[in-house]
């Protein structure tokens, strides 16, 4: 129903009251109502000086513009996160030691993401702002009674505009005339064929999908002719209104930044809370507060993960790049995680589950039925006697039916001869200009080895009857012509359309042979019906001959024509979809379908593809059903459907929104304009590069280069190889972060020499996080990723497993690094090599621990010691790093070490193999749940 949407955020009164009545349904009002409510005149227009008091009155036909806030905000907002409260804060503790060159690489990765975020920002408006481009063109108008063009932005309610084949819609318009006038608006309302309009009232119920006497802004005219008075401009559009949902709609946080913000705030209280502790009960001892103050830093130093930002930005950076090179390409970091954690894909059909493709797939004719190979637009393909199978397309040579059956002929003939579509090669793809459908039957003819072009050029068009919706068929009058250019005695008339349409024209039927013969009306119905009830799209073609000059016309063809074969088509399941689909569900993933088409293909395609159990399941749900559905009951409906057809924009975010009130993570695939909306109110917004719009893709988190819904489940499995490297990350550096802040909170209790000193952390934090930590990043999947069930949305960043086994290695780092240390201090050693003994201590159990993070649950060997080479390097590199602290005397100067004995390397490599024996027994006989 029309809305004037009074509550919108422009505050301009309603276009649709120009003529002083509120909120029309301009669809549902005769056409005298329509102009008389917008003050206009159907033939004359409008008149300039009305024209200009209106363009005062109602302002320019665009989109309002977002408001967002400046740059200094937006960049402000960056800052609100916990984690970038730690980094801060460990930024501000190692300038107060001193150490620059720490404090400004920990700012380095503040900006960093700050940028990152900043920039995130700014493409989301950019997805309102793609908007504006959809309703910027010129415009044909008549006023004052002349012809004109115009900007669209000059268009005003009641201005009369004039529509061509190849238009772009201005502005809403009410259709006031028309001449087989067709629209492709499957970018507003997802239907996948173009609709032919009509000037007939319809019901005030009537959905936009379903509105064949509206065109409305932002949608393309494929066919005819036509002219409209505007009813709607600017954000009372219906574009408008996608518009309003977009910016209304808040993006909602991933998974992976709730987690790590709750992490970094828990961490940073628990840091907190523990340097306040050890000061108060060093002074208590009758320690000098200056001194405590420095030990207190020095724990939370140690305890500060300076190395998590950096290994989260890089993780997913390889993430990125890895879904890069399966076609999906991510536009927003922190999303690449939150495909591993999706518990419910939302998809579009047509170009996802679909080849976006019309293809005739089955042909019958009064002789028999017929089975057409091949897929697409492409000319690839064999027409065959029905049940010859795939084997027999496969081996028959040349480009001809397998058939003599002129009744084929003739069929094929009408599909691709009464026919104005176009469908040409661009590189390696074939590209329609023209209708779907017609397209189609083109590729047919030529399958069949019927040249139309040739046909055309022997026998010219003489006259057509373009489709309407009140003809339901289209027309062609054809005259051969001799080689000087005379007449031939007969003209040749073909037809296409709607079965039960021909059949009214049709008194016979051809056979084989060429022979007419009896109408067996009934059994040509019950054909179309079993084509329709697989979810074909089916149409009749006849044919007959007139006498030479006599004029085409609806009359002259009822009731005379010869019925020749029936086309069914539709737009064929992809290859790889029903794999992808069964890996869904094998990976818990639930697999719904979201369309604007009619919900009997729908179903059809959704069965094909394994979305619901069988294809006799027909679980589907329309958009008239949705909105009859209580808002409490809406959830549970939603669960249990898996087809939603013929649903609008704004019940699309009510299907996403109430997923996420149960729960789930959802993702959401789109093409169109009419997805936007809920591309940004998915927790996944997942964009087609090659049939979206700029606004879908805007509006989204990833793009898919190849339109193919197998990427999807691709980039699944790839966002939860991200998730588990980030947990293998978490779970190897914490030990040591908590290691040391136990290290020195034991040595304040204890009244006791630090074990290590601020400077020594920072190093071993600093440099074990990118040699060590980050090559878990480069970590291959493990088998069996895509057979365990997605992550619950509320599980915690870590079990109770894998906090016991950071509690576990934390208790063997704080032994090993008292123990090593007070016997190198009883042995006689300095101060300088007992704290170097110390820190590799930490660094050793560091780095063997490494290998057992590589699977929190299988041993290394299960993996394969080599299958990450990139461990490896850094494993080379560390303990190059080791031996330069250790023995370069300039690296002793900076942080206070000193070399040690062979024996010492000993005691040390004891300790560490020793805690990785110790955690290989915990793998192996403790719970492996993580």
């Amino acid at each position: 129903m029309e809305k004037t949407r009074q509550a919108r955020s422009t505050g301009r009164r309603p276009a649709a009251a120009a003529g002083g009545t509120a909120d029309p349904a301009h669809h549902g009002l005769p056409l005298h109502e329509v102009v008389l409510l917008l003050g206009t005149d159907h033939v004359q227009g409008l008149a300039s000086a009305e024209v200009a008091r209106r363009q005062v009155q109602f302002g320019a036909n665009v989109l309002p513009r977002s408001r967002g806030g400046g740059i200094f905000r937006k960049l402000a907002r960056q800052f609100n996160n916990p984690l970038v409260y730690v980094l801060l804060a460990a930024a501000a503790v190692t300038l107060f030691l001193g150490e620059y060159l720490d404090s400004g690489v920990i700012l380095a990765v503040v900006l960093v993401n700050t940028v990152i975020g900043f920039v995130q920002e700014v493409r989301a408006e950019a997805a309102l702002d793609a908007l504006h481009s959809l309703v910027r063109t010129r415009a044909v108008v008549v006023r004052d009674g002349q012809r004109q063009e115009v900007p669209s932005e000059d268009l005003v309610p009641g201005d009369l505009v004039l529509l061509d084949a190849g238009d772009k819609v201005p502005a809403d318009l009410r259709l006031v005339r028309l001449s087989g006038l067709r629209a492709d608006e499957s970018a507003l309302t997802g239907e996948s064929d173009a609709v032919a309009k009509d000037e007939v009232v319809l019901p005030l119920t009537t959905p936009v999908a379903d509105r064949r006497n509206m065109v409305y802004s932002g949608t393309l005219v494929t066919a005819g002719t036509g002219a409209g008075v505007v009813v709607a401009i600017g954000g009372e559009t219906e574009l408008g209104e996608i518009h309003r949902l977009m910016g209304a709609v808040q993006p909602v946080a991933t998974p992976l930044t709730q987690k790590l913000a709750r992490f970094s705030m828990t961490l940073t209280v628990a840091i907190l809370a523990l340097a306040a502790v050890a000061f108060l009960a060093g002074v208590a001892r009758g320690q000098e507060p200056d001194q405590m103050f420095t030990a207190a830093v020095a724990l939370a130093v140690g305890a500060i993960p300076e190395g998590l930002p950096a290994a989260v930005t890089v993780t997913l950076a390889i993430g990125v790049r890895r879904m890069a090179r399966r076609r999906a390409v991510v536009r927003r970091l922190p999303v690449v995680e939150t495909l591993g954690s999706t518990t419910v894909i939302c998809s579009d059909k047509t170009g996802t589950f679909t080849e976006n493709q019309m293809t005739v797939r089955a042909i019958w004719t009064p002789a028999g039925t017929y089975d057409v190979t091949g897929s697409g637009y492409g000319p690839e393909g064999r027409i065959l006697p029905a049940g010859a199978g795939v084997r027999g397309a496969a081996e028959e040579a040349g480009g001809a039916a397998a058939t003599t059956d002129v009744a084929l002929h003739w069929s094929l003939l009408a599909g691709g001869a009464c026919n104005d579509a176009k469908v040409i090669r661009e590189g390696d793809a074939w590209q329609v200009q023209g209708d779907p459908t017609e397209a189609a039957m083109l590729v047919a003819a030529g399958k069949g080895g019927v040249d139309a072009a040739h046909f055309l050029a022997a026998t010219p068009r003489r006259g057509a009857l373009p489709f309407t919706s009140e003809r339901q068929y289209m027309a062609t009058l054809h005259s051969p012509r001799f080689p000087d250019g005379s007449a031939t005695g007969q003209d040749t008339v073909l037809v296409k359309g709607a079965v039960e349409r021909v059949l009214e024209l049709c008194s016979r039927q051809m056979d084989s042979h060429g022979v007419e013969g009896h109408l067996t009306t009934q059994a040509v119905l019950e054909v179309a019906h079993r084509f329709a009830g697989t979810g074909l799209r089916v149409l009749a073609t006849a044919v007959m001959h007139l006498p030479a000059g006599t004029a085409l016309s609806d009359a002259n063809l009822h009731g005379h024509m010869t019925l020749t074969g029936l086309q069914a088509m539709f737009d064929p399941p992809r290859e790889a979809a029903e794999a992808a689909v069964r890996a869904c569900h094998q990976a818990g993933v639930a697999v719904k379908m979201i369309t604007g088409d009619h919900v009997g293909t729908a179903a059809t395609i959704a069965g094909a593809v394994g979305i619901t159990a069988d294809r006799a399941d027909r679980t589907a749900l329309t958009g008239t059903e949705l909105d009859a559905i209580p808002a409490d009951q809406l959830p549970d409906a939603v669960e249990r459907a898996t087809v939603f057809a013929r649903v609008s924009p704004e019940q699309k975010l009510r299907l996403i929104g109430a997923l996420q009130s149960r729960g789930h993570v959802a993702a959401m695939t789109g093409d169109g304009v009419n997805d936007a909306p809920a591309l940004r109110q998915a927790n996944v917004g997942i964009a087609m590069g090659r049939s979206g719009t700029e606004v879908a893709k805007e509006a989204s988190d990833i793009v898919l280069t190849d339109d193919d819904f197998a990427t999807i489940e691709a980039a699944v499995e790839e966002g939860r190889n991200v998730f588990d490297n980030l947990t293998k990350f978490i779970v190897w550096t914490l030990p040591t972060n908590m290691g040391e802040g136990l290290v020195i909170l034991v040595a304040i209790l204890a009244g006791a020499t630090l074990p290590v000193l601020p400077t020594q952390i920072l190093w071993i934090n600093m440099t074990t996080a990118v040699c060590l930590g980050l090559m878990l990043a480069f970590e291959p999947k493990e088998p069996g990723l895509m057979s365990r069930p997605p992550r619950a949305p509320g599980r915690p960043l870590l079990t109770w497993t894998l906090t016991l086994r950071i509690l576990l290695v934390s208790t063997l780092l704080v032994a090993g690094t008292w123990w090593i240390f007070e016997l190198e201090l009883a042995g006689g050693a300095s101060l300088a090599e007992a704290r170097t003994a110390a820190v590799n201590v930490f660094v050793a159990v560091e780095l063997f621990y490494l290998f057992s993070c590589r699977s929190l649950t299988r041993s290394v060997w299960r993996i394969g010691f080599f299958s990450n080479r990139w461990v490896i390097l850094g494993v080379l590199v560390q303990a190059a790093g080791q031996l330069a602290i250790t023995y370069s005397p300039l690296m002793n100067g900076l942080f206070h070490t000193a070399p040690i004995s062979v024996d010492t390397w000993l005691r040390i490599l004891g300790i560490a193999v020793l805690a990785s024996l110790v955690v290989a027994v915990d793998k192996r006989f403790g719970r492996h749940a993580f």
